[in-house]
């Protein structure tokens, strides 16, 4: 549907810059998006390379394993189906620290690694069970204690705090979590 969307949008601008006669207009502001989209672009990449640096060395180091036994108590409330499957938790604990330092991108390879050995272990291949479904949920939730790419954004296009965000991505993001769970534990007894 989007793909009918945003082409047909671009069209009526385009004839419409061309009935007003602000074609020059419109071609100025295509030349400094692509500007602004490629210092983005580096930016991103930037801030995606420390983190990953970061979550490699983790891995590497005994901190992974220190933040999953931290996080364990959390992922047993979670993920009932997953205290006895160690790889697994480690996969979600992972996936859940990158995306609570704010690593939405990077975090989707970790996710994907999860949610693969999750369907691997699930009776009915055709359906989500409850943690592939808990698990969904949370990483929509997206709890976040350092939006990371939301700062480099600002960042990049030129604000003069641009971590001034991160007491409202708090509060947002605590409250989508929560939500998420919630919902997720009630309908998961319905269904």
């Amino acid at each position: 549907m989007l793909n009918k969307i945003w082409p047909l949008f671009i069209i009526i601008s385009f004839i419409y810059s061309i009935y007003s006669g602000n074609i020059s207009n419109v071609n100025n502001a295509i030349f400094s998006s692509a500007e602004e989209t490629v210092n983005l672009c580096i930016t991103l990449l930037g801030t995606l390379c420390l983190w990953n640096g970061i979550m490699n060395i983790a891995i590497k180091t005994s901190l992974i394993q220190k933040l999953t036994k931290f996080l364990k108590p959390f992922i047993s409330i979670l993920f009932p189906d997953l205290k006895n499957d160690k790889d697994i938790s480690e996969q979600v604990s992972m996936n859940v620290i990158a995306n609570m330092l704010g690593l939405g991108n990077a975090s989707t390879p970790i996710g994907l690694k999860a949610i693969t050995s999750m369907q691997e272990k699930n009776k009915d291949k055709t359906t989500l069970n409850n943690s592939m479904a808990m698990f969904i949920l949370i990483n929509t939730a997206s709890l976040q204690i350092i939006p990371t790419t939301v700062i480099s954004i600002r960042s990049s296009l030129g604000s003069s705090n641009p971590s001034k965000i991160i007491l409202a991505v708090w509060v947002a993001t605590v409250c989508a979590f929560l939500t998420a769970v919630i919902l997720g534990k009630l309908l998961s007894k319905k269904f």
